[in-house]
């Protein structure tokens, strides 16, 4: 490819993009505008359990050390499902919601490590059957 540049009145440049012969592009005369845009889908990407985190990952996250003994992690895409996801995990076991971003997608879970599963599961099966979101196999560390 080949660009080509003509000198006109004043500082502007008229361009031309060459391919072979042939003229691909006057870019001076036929101006594009591109928008992109990330539309995302339905779907749960991120549902983590944390068992027996150490001290500092509560001080960091801004938790009570004595909240739990389990941290639930939950991204959610559109965003606004973390507020659904909540209110599921919340009625299905005995945890306590650390963190909610309702504009990022992320909810955090604290409590035993039995009851952040279940709440994980139970949003988790929820978002599957109900919403039809795709989802992730929830994950342990």
């Amino acid at each position: 490819m080949l660009v080509s540049g003509e000198r006109m009145s004043g500082p502007r440049y008229k361009l031309f993009l060459f391919l072979g012969d042939d003229v691909i592009v006057d870019a001076s005369e036929q101006k594009q505008r591109v928008i992109q845009e990330y539309v995302p889908g339905k779907q749960v990407t991120l549902a983590h359990v944390i068992a027996s985190p150490h001290k500092s990952i509560y001080m960091k996250l801004g938790l009570d050390d004595e909240a739990g003994d389990a941290i639930g992690i939950l991204t959610i895409t559109p965003s606004e499902g973390v507020i659904i996801a909540a209110d599921i995990a919340t009625k299905a076991a005995g945890v306590e919601i650390g963190f909610l971003d309702r504009f990022g997608g992320s909810l955090v879970l604290v409590g035993d490590v039995s009851s952040v599963e279940s709440a994980l599961k139970g949003v988790l099966d929820y978002f599957d059957e109900v919403l039809h979101y795709a989802s992730v196999e929830m994950t342990r560390s």
